[in-house]
């Protein structure tokens, strides 16, 4: 799925507009259309609804919404920033035909230019929901003005369930808030209906906190604008991941060593249990063959956790040799702490090695110590699977997540790998400068050892022959499917790494429905 920015969104408009022949006032009456068709699904008659519009596009949306809402029983109040004669024309075309069908509710229409203390009464025998269709896509905040403001501000404080319509009222697609301490004024929505495809900042926490659930609704933007105009930024969601998925025959003729090796390396005393997370992830993940490199303290723990992968001694309490096997496909770090030992035994094993590899954790920690040396040691097309702190250190401070993810694209590019930047929406930056938001996963995934598991996961698909952008982006997204199966059955809080190797097969088995991969009998 594009992400497109405000200029594009309102280019898909025009396109769409253009390639049926209809105007504005039409495809604004079929966005609201569909945010109605939500709204009333969600709630029953026993709510009242205030909606609150402005002037443009977006308070046309919530016109349209009043006008179904009121044709189905509800009881509706408008509010409106802006005195009707001021509506561009799609807007107060809507307006027009309000006024006509329900003309005291339009009467009855608060105008909060008029107020001089904007006191809205929220009390109500009835349940109430606020609606925001306050500002859109276009909002460019170096113009808001009093009314808006304070409309904003009163809402935002008004404790009461909201769902913005497009975006919360306050929020711009492609920037991000510029501070937590800024006392801003932005609608705090419990749910957003945006339309057919994520706005960028809804994928970044400093604006996904305003954001609430979001819902995309289809209304028939122009399909041939989607496929014809350029970005290179993407949502990853269930159908993108799933067309690289290869799935194995079970009338495959092949054995295990056709599905690839993986050799993982790490662990040190006290941190056995990250490596074996990650072996135990790529069997999982289906390669064939798991080779552990790790400290002899780690043996029994391994042979225990582990059985099916082999081990080899790497050292005493430390990784100090990395032993480089043919055709084989590594992923490093997983606790393999920053002991000089380890230091040079990466290093040593950079300069020798040609294959794209995977490097997380403590491998990411170490190169971090003096980055464009040990940066042009990896082999082109390796994947780096760094937290955003691993991440700061080796590239240093940004402002927000998203300068962040716009730092780990450029960095990509620059060194020629793919850039795995974890967070509850997942980045992954690759050569080609785009960049890849991963929808799978929830909070509950924040906890020690859900990056081994990861680490385990893209380095098992490498060996499966996945090309290493595909490889990370797949990996992702099954990392994240494993996650949202646990928390079906059990609380976010007590999911646990070993949880997301258990629901692995589920998430496999999610990829082939929606492949629909059918076998002969």
């Amino acid at each position: 799925m594009k992400i497109f920015n405000a200029g594009q969104i309102k280019k898909w408009d025009e396109a769409t507009m253009a390639g049926e022949n209809i105007v504005q006032t039409t495809l604004m009456q079929r966005a609201g259309d569909a945010c109605a068709r939500w709204i009333k699904k969600k709630f029953d008659q026993s709510v009242e609804f205030y909606i609150v519009c402005g002037k443009g596009g977006n308070g046309g949306d919530g016109i349209v919404i009043a006008r179904n809402l009121l044709h189905a029983g509800y009881q509706v109040k408008i509010i409106l920033s802006n005195p009707p004669a001021e509506f561009r024309k799609a807007t107060l075309d809507h307006w027009n035909y309000l006024s006509r069908e329900f003309p005291k509710t339009a009467e009855n229409a608060i105008v909060a230019f008029d107020k001089t203390d904007l006191l809205i009464p929220l009390k109500t025998p009835k349940p109430l929901v606020i609606i925001d269709a306050l500002l859109g896509t276009g909002y460019n905040p170096g113009k808001s003005n009093e009314v808006i403001n304070r409309l904003i501000k009163f809402l935002s404080n008004a404790d009461k369930p909201t769902i913005a319509i497009d975006l919360p009222s306050g929020l711009t697609p492609d920037h991000l808030p510029p501070g937590e301490d800024d006392n801003l004024n932005i609608i705090q929505a419990a749910y957003t209906l945006s339309f057919q495809a994520y706005k960028r900042s809804f994928l970044h926490p400093e604006s996904a906190k305003y954001t609430g659930k979001v819902h995309l609704l289809d209304i028939g933007l122009s399909a041939s604008f989607t496929q014809q105009e350029s970005s290179n930024i993407y949502a990853i969601d269930i159908k993108a991941a799933a067309q690289f998925y290869q799935p194995r025959s079970k009338h495959s003729f092949g054995h295990k060593g056709n599905f690839g090796t993986v050799v993982l390396v790490g662990g040190s005393y006290g941190k056995i249990g990250a490596i074996s997370l990650s072996a135990r992830a790529a069997l999982r993940a289906g390669v064939g063959k798991v080779f552990i490199q790790a400290p002899k303290c780690g043996y029994e723990i391994l042979q225990i956790n582990a059985p099916e992968a082999m081990f080899e001694p790497a050292g005493d309490s430390y990784v100090s040799d990395i032993d480089p096997i043919r055709k084989a496909t590594y992923g490093i770090g997983p606790g393999m702490d920053t002991h000089p030992e380890s230091v040079s035994a990466l290093k040593a094993f950079l300069k020798t090695r040609k294959d794209a590899l995977v490097l997380d954790a403590d491998a990411l920690n170490i190169i971090a110590t003096d980055p464009e040396a040990i940066l042009a040691l990896i082999p082109a097309s390796s994947i780096l699977t760094p937290h955003p702190g691993e991440f700061q250190r080796l590239f240093g401070n940004s402002k927000d997540s998203l300068e962040q993810v716009e730092l780990a694209k450029r960095k990509a590019q620059q060194w020629h790998l793919v850039i795995v930047l974890k967070g509850h929406r997942t980045a992954i930056c690759t050569p080609d400068g785009n960049i890849h938001y991963n929808l799978s996963g929830n909070a509950g995934m924040a906890t020690a050892g859900s990056g081994d598991v990861l680490t385990g996961i893209i380095t098992a698909l490498m060996a499966q022959g996945y090309p290493p952008t595909q490889a990370a982006i797949l990996g992702v997204h099954l990392h994240g499917l494993a996650g949202d199966y646990y928390i079906k059955k059990g609380a976010a809080e007590s999911l646990i790494a070993q949880d997301l190797i258990d629901c692995l097969p589920k998430a496999f088995l999610k990829l082939r429905d929606k492949r629909h991969i059918l076998f002969p009998a």
